[in-house]
Formats: structure tokens, C-alpha cells, sequence
């Protein structure tokens, strides 16, 4: 590889290694084997060196992350047996794409002061909220634009809420079959609630 190509290696190595606002161009350097000037002849920053890399990283991620939510589910699964072997698949990935997860978490706190971070972030939460629209419905993409819209955006505050308590105690994950059951108890209305519709 040539040192442009290097210096993305590196910065792709310490952003899972360190994080995105741990690294410093130093860090760069020595995990690239390139000078510091580099960089700057390179990529002008090393703000730019590194957005350049954590996009690179975000795209084989989410091809990581498909791949790995994309395994068969019974061609006459019900849609609440659809959804506990999907959501199963998602703890998965937990544990198999940390670096992912930290990594989107800790640029949440940075997104006012990096608003090229947040333009490409905003692109790939809309491309999530489709995926998981097809994955837990079984909606294909383009065929029901509202439905995508409203269930993707839900499923997506499930797995954002579901994965920050994750992240802080492992043990806490519920599983597919447990989600089941407190989707059921919610909509049920089982408890002192009123009675809602029944799934």
C-alpha cells in the first residue's frame, strides 16, 4: 500500500482501537508507519483523515451487520416468531460489532461540532430504519414508504435503547422470546392498564 492508503489503515485501527475523539495524529502515525506530515500532505487534518476512515469503517460495519441480521428465518414463521429470531440475531451483533456501537455512541455527543459526522450519520440511520423495516415486517424496500417510515423508526429506538443498557451491563439484554412477551404485555394491557389489542 501506498502512505495515503497506510495512513486510512491506521486511523481505521485506532478508531476501533481508541475511539474517534481518543486518537491523536500521533496515534496515526505509529500505527501506520508514516510520518506526522503525512497527514497534512495526505489529507490536509487529521479531523479529515479520520472522518475519511470512520466512514470507510461505518459501510463495512453495516455490510458486517446485514450479513449477520440477514440469516434465514422460517419461510412460515408468524411475524412474532419473525421478530424474536431477528431481534436474537441483533443481541448478536452486540458483542460482534462493539467497536461499532461504542464508536456511533461517543460521536453522538460530538455531532454539534462535526457536521460533516452528522450529515453521514443522518444518511445511514435512514438506511437502517429501512433495513430494519424489512427485517422485523418483512417490508421491501420502496413498496410502503409510511410503513418503513413508522416501523423503522420505532424498531430503531428499540435497538438505540435496547443496546445503551447493553453496553453498560451485558446481563440486562433481553432476548427475542423476552422482548415477545413485554411487546404482549404492553399492548395486552396485562397488569392494572386497560385492555388494548390483542398480538
Amino acid at each position: 500500500m501506498g502512505n495515503r492508503e497506510d495512513l486510512r489503515a491506521g486511523a481505521k485501527q485506532c478508531l476501533i482501537e481508541k475511539g474517534y475523539s481518543r486518537t491523536t495524529a500521533r496515534d496515526i502515525a505509529n500505527a501506520s508507519g508514516v510520518s506526522l506530515a503525512g497527514i497534512g500532505y495526505h489529507f490536509k487534518s487529521k479531523e479529515a483523515l479520520m472522518n475519511e476512515a470512520l466512514f470507510e469503517v461505518m459501510q463495512e460495519w453495516g455490510d458486517e451487520l446485514e450479513a449477520t441480521l440477514a440469516a434465514d428465518v422460517r419461510a412460515d414463521a408468524t411475524p412474532l416468531e419473525r421478530f424474536e429470531a431477528a431481534w436474537d440475531r441483533v443481541v448478536e451483533s452486540f458483542e460482534k460489532l462493539r467497536p461499532l456501537w461504542v464508536t456511533q455512541f461517543e460521536l453522538l455527543g460530538q455531532i454539534d461540532h462535526v457536521p460533516e459526522v452528522r450529515a453521514q450519520l443522518v444518511r445511514a440511520i435512514g438506511e437502517a430504519r429501512l433495513g430494519l423495516a424489512e427485517l422485523f415486517e418483512g417490508v421491501a424496500q420502496g413498496t410502503d414508504p409510511e410503513r418503513e417510515r413508522l416501523t423503522g423508526t420505532v424498531y430503531q429506538a428499540m435497538l438505540t435503547g435496547f443496546l445503551s443498557q447493553w453496553l453498560l451491563d451485558p446481563d440486562s439484554a433481553l432476548s427475542g422470546r423476552e422482548v415477545v412477551a413485554a411487546l404482549r404485555m404492553i399492548v395486552n394491557g396485562s397488569g392494572s392498564g386497560s385492555g388494548g389489542t390483542s398480538i
